[in-house]
């Protein structure tokens, strides 16, 4: 089973409206289970006797977007966490003007940044709406999953 075909299943499931889908292809069995967050968690067992494998995928559906991971700052704000690893820019083009900056004003579902992994564009979106304090990477600098990358004053 290729990534490809994942990816149609997590299609599929959010088509619809499915919580968990399970398949089982050349002796390959594949289960898909959405999480509170609306991230899906796969289990890949390929017999009986071996152990589970678990492995986290986010759907990528129509325009890539990504749920982003959302924590209090320190000092106050909200920071915005990469809900994957990847290269992170800060526009949809280099010729094109970047998403936000500090400053800006952003409302919850804002598309803030994208984040390349495995040659997808994957939109990240605020989950709350207020203004950004501070851009905690540079762009075209690779993100590590859960690493901060905004910090977003709430109101």
């Amino acid at each position: 089973m290729n990534l490809k075909e994942i990816k149609e299943m997590l299609q599929l499931m959010a088509e619809h409206g499915l919580s968990e889908m399970e398949i089982e292809k050349d002796g390959l069995k594949i289960r898909l289970r959405k999480g509170a967050g609306g991230g899906v968690t796969t289990e890949q067992i390929r017999d009986k006797q071996s152990m589970a494998i678990p492995m986290a995928f986010e759907p990528t559906a129509g325009s890539n977007a990504v749920p982003s991971q959302t924590a209090p700052a320190a000092n106050g704000g909200t920071l915005i966490k990469s809900p994957m690893v990847g290269t992170f820019y800060s526009s949809p083009a280099p010729d094109q003007p970047v998403y936000v900056s500090n400053g800006s004003r952003v409302n919850e579902g804002d598309v803030l940044c994208i984040i390349e992994a495995m040659k997808l564009m994957n939109e990240i979106k605020a989950e709350v709406s207020g203004t950004i304090i501070e851009i905690l990477v540079k762009n075209g600098q690779p993100v590590e999953f859960d690493q901060p990358l905004f910090k977003i004053q709430k109101g």
